[in-house]
Formats: C-alpha cells, sequence, structure tokens
C-alpha cells in the first residue's frame, strides 16, 4: 500500500535580505508564523505528517517558539537538519562559506524522514493559500507509479509574487499544451519597474509578462526523486561550487528542469485560485499580517491557531 504523501517545509534559510530569521517571526494575532498557517491549511487538506527542515544554527530559537507551539498541532511533526557535512562522501564545502547549499540539498538532508513517501515541498516564509494544499495533496494520494516520475507543481502569476521592495527569485515556466511543465528557468533577479516586471542578469534587463506563471517552489515530488538527486551531486560540486565557491547552490527548480529533459519525470502545472503572500524583506511584513488578519475576520481561520 502506497503511504500517504507527506509535507517537507524549508525553514533552513539565512534571511539575509530579510535582516533575521523569517522563519519565526510572528504575522499572526497569537504570534504565529507563516510557517503555522501552512501546516494548518496542510492538515485540513489532509496531510498527517510534515518534516521541517532547520539548521542546528537555529534550533534552539526554533524550538522555543515555533516549535513549542507545534506540540498542540495534530500533524506528526518530525526535523530534518541541512548542515554542511550531509553531503555525498567524497566531497567537501569550501573553507569560509557560510550560505546553505540550496533547496535541493534541503530536501536531500530530509530523505530519511520522508522514509520512502511521496512529499508535497514548501517555503517556511511564503504563504501559499488553503486551495494550494488540497490540490497538491489531491495529485501526489493519486499519482501514477512507473519509471517516469509522476509530479507536479503549484503555478503562481507573477504579478501576485512581486514585491515593492527589492527583487526576488523565481522559477520562471513555460507549460506545454497539455498544462504540463515544459521548461522552468530560475531567475535570481526579478523585480517591479516603471514599465512593468523584469529580470536582471548581469548588465542585461528583460521584461516578464506579467501573466507568466512562476514557481513558488511549492512542488509534488514522487520518492523516487530523493534517489535522483544523489546523481546530481557530482555535477554540483563540479561546475557550481568550483566555478561559485561561497554562494553557489544545488536549486530544486534546476534539479527538475534537468529531470524534465532528461525523459526522467513529468510535472503536472496545478493552479491555485488564492492568492501568495510572503516576506522577502522586512517591509513586506505588514502587508502579509493584515492579510491573514482580513482573514482571519473572515472566517477563514480561528483566532489561536493551536488552541
Amino acid at each position: 500500500m502506497a503511504k500517504k504523501p507527506v509535507l517537507v517545509v524549508m525553514a533552513a534559510g539565512m534571511g539575509s535580505r530579510y535582516g533575521g530569521l523569517k522563519q519565526i517571526d510572528p504575522v499572526g494575532s497569537q504570534g504565529e508564523a507563516i510557517l503555522d498557517y501552512s501546516l494548518f491549511d496542510a492538515h485540513e487538506a489532509g496531510f498527517e505528517t510534515a518534516v521541517i527542515i532547520i539548521k542546528h544554527a537555529i534550533e534552539k530559537d526554533f524550538m522555543e517558539t515555533v516549535g513549542a507551539r507545534l506540540k498542540k498541532c495534530p500533524m506528526e511533526i518530525r526535523y530534518a537538519f541541512q548542515e554542511f557535512e550531509k553531503i555525498p562522501a567524497g566531497y567537501t564545502v569550501p573553507q569560509g562559506r557560510e550560505k546553505p547549499l540550496g533547496t535541493s540539498h534541503a530536501i536531500w538532508c530530509a530523505k530519511n524522514e520522508i522514509d520512502g513517501a511521496p512529499f508535497a515541498v514548501i517555503n517556511a516564509d511564503d504563504y501559499y493559500g488553503k486551495d494550494a494544499f488540497k490540490v497538491i495533496y489531491n495529485y501526489l494520494a493519486n499519482a501514477g507509479e512507473g519509471d517516469v516520475l509522476d509530479c507536479c507543481m503549484v503555478g503562481y502569476l507573477l504579478k501576485n509574487t512581486v514585491t515593492e521592495h527589492g527583487s526576488v527569485a523565481r522559477g520562471v515556466c513555460t507549460p506545454d499544451e497539455n498544462g504540463n511543465l515544459a521548461d522552468i528557468v530560475e531567475r535570481l533577479q526579478i523585480e517591479k519597474y516603471e514599465g512593468g516586471i523584469r529580470f536582471v542578469e548581469g548588465d542585461t534587463a528583460t521584461d516578464l509578462h506579467e501573466d507568466t506563471i512562476v514557481s513558488m517552489n511549492m512542488w509534488g515530488l514522487a520518492p523516487g526523486f530523493l534517489d535522483m538527486l544523489d546523481a546530481q551531486f557530482p555535477a554540483f560540486f563540479e561546475n557550481v561550487v568550483a566555478s561559485n565557491p561561497m554562494k553557489g547552490e544545488f536549486l530544486l527548480p534546476r534539479s527538475v528542469d534537468e529531470l524534465l529533459k532528461a525523459g526522467r519525470l513529468t510535472v503536472k502545472i496545478l493552479t491555485s485560485a488564492d492568492r501568495w503572500y510572503g516576506v522577502t524583506y522586512a517591509a513586506d511584513k505588514p502587508i502579509v499580517v493584515e492579510a491573514l488578519a482580513n482573514l482571519t475576520k473572515a472566517g477563514k481561520y480561528p483566532d489561536g491557531l493551536w488552541k
């Protein structure tokens, strides 16, 4: 019997642009972080287990805040740790590096806790909305099995995912005629400007249509995906780390795109009727606080998620 889908939450990021640990920053009336709302929505959608990926450096602060609240969460909560020593044998992290190795490395570090189940992946600091968790859970619960992995993602319109306060990184998606992902390119500097929205690489700026589908790192992945990451590690260290030792990252959108082009998986693009909210920058926080307060007043959430 196939295992029930598991939710994986990436919460090990440094928050350098935000200026603090946005994974634990309160946005709810009872001190809840965005992560609390995601777990609440995930449980409503059917998820019974969550794996939260953190770093030992933030473990104490995390456990005293979010972790303490989640003792009342009806889900089984497991923890995984994204650390430099968790890499394949024969490789080393460059001396002096502080930046985590990236989102693909994060979920690879959670392999044992995922324990062979299909899994959804989210960022701790993004609010995805209730509908997103419903559609991704239903897809994973009914996904096919085979040599070509049956995966999915929840796509959002670019115009609903940019901030007024600086640039953001997004996976820019191209769908095929069947609504599957044909191509995804990680753009690390997307920004609003007076003429619309653009991405910048070096000295070149390229416009993007506001209705472009982008990934917010909400993926639905088959268990075999983790094994496929094993085969990608050598190229990551030999190419990405070698060329950019302090900041080169093993990124989930790039892993997916490589496997997509190799015919190893398919990715159905799911859509959500809800709006995304996030806190890339500290100035984004008041918008999120107001949005969640309004959703609570509208009856979408109780005033105090884990009472």
